[in-house]
């Protein structure tokens, strides 16, 4: 029997405007979901969230309700609940950007992703797990279980946005919101089975905080369908007055983009690792050639091409990772930096011992290096490749507290791709194509231009139309 969970979050929420549920009655049912996953998998719940506040959300469930029937302009997905990744500002929710060096903070204001959820009339259940401020692309927190994939909860969830993305998959959330700056979207998709979509910069407003002065990182969705996804991203896009990046307008809504025909497309395709010399998976290997096949049936032209990115770019994003690391722990006293991860102190002192000229240099070059890969791609209508070089890896397989270096290294040959879209700002998106022998999660990769993110959904959807994953379920749901 079909459970409201089973439905999509569009499908959730055509429910509640046409009165056969509310908001708070599917807000409930989320609530008790969560509640009974508690009670039978208590590490994976807590892995998965950072904070619940079931009466907040009861509360704002039932604010949505008393609104009464939504207008013709209203989000489609007003009423729907969803949960907010901890590194985003929520006003009176604590916030503690994955670390325990900020314990305890509670913000007094709401930044630009949580304001646009509100304003929609979506509820948040409570914070989606992060690792420490975002930056590993596995979610292992501290002082908390780590977050893992409902496939095998052996195995990572993947990261940044890696508790966004098990609450996602495991049918505890509809969708949910999470951020990109080297993968963070896409990395978590693919080890969950999942959608993840990486906007093009500027597409999001970056309001109040502005954190990341080179552009790399972007709020997205994650969601189990690609109208799921695209309906998040309206909720999400927008400019505001002090953005220092924008992207046009787009034509209509991103979500009528999903129904409409992307034509014939011109596609580049690679699957040479870009950033680090990694062992890529015979199972994302076929996955990358059966997506190739399943493009060219569709009736596009896929053309293999070089890698448009030179490994000289990887010492340079590098550099301005260390920075965007630092600028978040040189304001903390020393009791607090003392309690940050080893590998977080590693790439803030790293990026404290870059200069002002120094970094200026290197945005200037990596920017360089941006604008050869654009012109180099600017052929094509869109770009295969695969989201990470294997299945999602046992829990722990890519930290090593002891060798923060070491660490960092396994993360450039678990994410080889993903991080070439952050520094060209074109969107991206991994779609749940394939799975493993062991029925494992294996994602895929398209990008198109910048801006382009309406090509890039009408893509995505012919691609799931044509090769459908609905029905997939994970052992835990």
């Amino acid at each position: 029997m079909t459970e409201l969970h089973d439905l999509t979050a569009l499908e959730q929420g055509a429910l509640i405007r046409s009165g056969e549920i509310s908001a708070v009655e599917l807000t409930e049912h989320y609530l008790h979901r969560i509640e009974r996953a508690a009670a039978d998998s208590p590490e994976f719940v807590g892995g998965a969230f950072a904070f619940l506040d079931p009466d907040a959300a009861r509360l704002r469930a039932r604010e949505v309700a008393a609104v009464g029937p939504v207008g013709d302009g209203a989000s489609p997905l007003a009423g729907v609940p969803t949960a907010i990744k901890d590194l985003n500002l929520t006003k009176g929710v604590p916030t503690g950007f994955g670390s325990p060096a900020f314990a305890g903070y509670v913000p007094e204001v709401s930044d630009g992703v949580t304001l646009a959820i509100e304003d929609a009339g979506m509820v948040s259940l409570g914070k989606t797990s992060t690792p420490e401020l975002g930056s590993p692309c596995y979610t292992e927190p501290e002082g908390h279980p780590p977050a893992v994939t409902p496939w095998d909860v052996t195995r990572m969830a993947g990261g940044s946005s890696g508790g966004a993305a098990a609450a996602v998959a495991a049918g505890l959330v509809p969708l949910a919101q999470g951020s990109d700056g080297g993968g963070s979207i896409r990395i978590p998709a693919s080890c969950c089975g999942l959608v993840g979509l990486k906007p093009s910069r500027g597409r999001i407003s970056g309001f109040p905080m502005y954190g990341d002065p080179v552009g790399l990182a972007v709020p997205g969705s994650i969601a189990r369908s690609v109208g799921d996804a695209a309906a998040l991203l309206d909720v999400l896009a927008g400019r505001r007055a002090g953005d220092p990046f924008w992207a046009p307008e787009p034509a209509g809504t991103f979500l009528s983009a999903v129904g409409r025909d992307p034509g014939r497309l011109r596609i580049a395709c690679f699957d040479e690792p870009v950033i680090a010399d990694a062992d890529v998976h015979p199972d994302v290997r076929r996955a990358y050639t059966d997506a190739a096949e399943l493009l060219s049936s569709l009736g596009h032209a896929v053309e293999g091409v070089p890698v448009p990115l030179p490994r000289e770019a990887v010492t340079v994003f590098e550099t301005c990772w260390a920075v965007l690391t630092a600028l978040s722990t040189v304001p903390l006293d020393e009791d607090r930096r003392a309690s940050l991860r080893p590998l977080t102190r590693w790439l803030g002192e790293r990026g404290e011992a870059v200069s002002g000229p120094e970094f200026g240099l290197a945005v200037g070059e990596l920017r360089r290096h941006a604008a050869e890969a654009l012109v180099a791609l600017a052929p094509y209508d869109a770009v295969l490749t695969p989201t990470v070089a294997t299945p999602p890896l046992p829990v722990g397989a890519l930290r090593d507290d002891a060798d923060p270096a070491a660490d960092f290294e396994a993360q450039k040959r678990f994410t080889p791709w993903t991080s070439a879209w952050n520094v060209t700002g074109m969107p991206a998106i991994s779609l749940p194509l394939h799975q493993s022998a062991e029925g494992l999660p294996v994602g895929i990769m398209l990008a198109a231009r910048p801006a382009e993110e309406e090509l890039l959904l009408s893509l995505a959807a012919q691609v799931e139309a044509a090769a459908p994953w609905r029905d997939r379920r994970p052992p835990l749901w």
